[in-house]
């Protein structure tokens, strides 16, 4: 059984809340609180599942409810639930820790597949809580200050159905940091589906975002599946969406709002429950000063943003970085190891790393491979590295 606390003064909308939850599962115990003051009792008296809190009303308000409950029990998910002229305040709440927010009126599907992602939130984020561990196979490496912000910030995102937008540099490691934050997430075993926006032809982006029917354009001799559906229950990783063209961002806006996409060539729609993560190099405020990218998805997409530091900005971490990749290099060049002595150390923390952490893996599967010493010092960077 799931108990369920809805908070919400306006007894309509209440009792619509309370007769759709029931109606979806007999399992669901509801319990009801029409001002903030009457839900912090509620709350502290009793076990919840889940909490689906207002953020209008009189008296204590749902980010009041909300900053309570997070301090209360920082396992239990709060959805909030906004009228239009609230948004701006709902996006706010979920950079506060709510689980997510419904916009007045409610879409019933939204509804119910929120519900539903949230309920395991509670025994997830305890697991979480008590490891503080990510998914080993997608650990991010280092321990300068900067990339321990990044750590703290993907602990407390993950857990929640926030969508994220991630800025920073190429090779910075953005997708690591998607990945890391879909594999500590409720949708891990779920799809995390990737789709490099950049290297999509733009007559074809809306195909391979939606999908397309049989017929509806010169080449489509099938119907195919496309990337939003696919990646329904888990992540679709939006890389390098500042590239995206406008017709194609028009249409990611109406799949996040709705959740529903429709296929090219099709006028059906297909509901999907889809997280959405997105990444770019680009200055996104220039962009839509351009006229490039919709100001009304950025504000969809960046309800967290999340700044991945350049290497340059985190040169203490590149010895860690080193004996990371040295790790896993060895088990591929059968069980070569190689050392990089102080003068070699030295030297590659002295270099402007403009490809971050992808021109630094380079350059040491590069020493694996060309050098003939096992001891790399500052003269084989040097002849290596393939800097001056």
């Amino acid at each position: 059984m799931s108990k369920i606390l809805i908070v919400e003064d306006e007894d309509a909308i209440r009792r619509v809340l309370k007769k759709v939850l029931i109606e979806e599962s007999s399992k669901y115990i509801i319990d009801e609180a029409i001002n903030g003051d009457q839900a912090i009792s509620l709350i502290k008296t009793n076990n919840y599942d889940l909490v689906l809190c207002d953020i209008k009303m009189p008296k204590k308000d749902g980010i009041d409810v909300l900053k309570f409950t997070i301090q209360f029990d920082a396992t239990l998910p709060v959805i909030m639930i906004s009228g239009h002229g609230n948004l701006k305040t709902a996006v706010n709440a979920m950079r506060l820790g709510a689980f997510d927010y419904i916009e007045k009126p409610p879409d019933l599907n939204t509804l119910l597949s929120t519900v539903r992602s949230s309920l395991n939130a509670k025994s997830v984020k305890k697991t979480t809580l008590k490891s503080k561990k990510g998914s080993n196979k997608y650990e991010i490496i280092g321990d300068s200050k900067e990339i321990m912000n990044v750590k703290d910030l993907i602990f407390k995102i993950s857990p929640t159905n926030a969508k994220v937008l991630i800025l920073g540099p190429n090779g910075a490691g953005k997708e690591l940091v998607a990945r890391q934050i879909h594999a500590n997430s409720l949708r891990n075993d779920g799809p995390f589906i990737e789709v490099n926006c950049a290297a999509i032809p733009s007559e074809l982006i809306e195909s391979e975002l939606f999908g397309h029917i049989k017929g509806s354009f010169t080449s489509a001799h099938k119907d195919r599946t496309g990337k939003f559906e696919a990646a329904n229950n888990g992540t679709i990783f939006l890389d390098e969406i500042g590239d995206m063209s406008l017709s194609a961002q028009s249409k990611v806006l109406r799949a996040i709002q709705e959740n529903k996409i429709q296929k090219v060539g099709s006028e059906k729609d297909i509901h999907v429950n889809t997280r959405v993560i997105a990444a770019t190099n680009k200055n996104i405020s220039d962009l839509i000063e351009k006229n490039k990218f919709r100001e009304d998805l950025y504000h969809r997409i960046s309800v967290i943003e999340l700044i991945v530091p350049p290497l340059n900005k985190r040169k203490e971490d590149i010895p860690l970085l080193i004996e990371h990749f040295i790790s896993i290099l060895s088990s591929q060049y059968e069980n070569k190891r190689i050392f990089i002595d102080e003068t070699g150390m030295k030297k590659m923390k002295s270099y402007d790393w403009k490809g971050n952490v992808r021109e630094l893996r380079n350059v040491v599967e590069r020493l694996f491979i060309l050098s003939d010493n096992d001891q790399i010092s500052e003269i084989e960077v040097n002849k290596f590295s393939g800097k001056n």
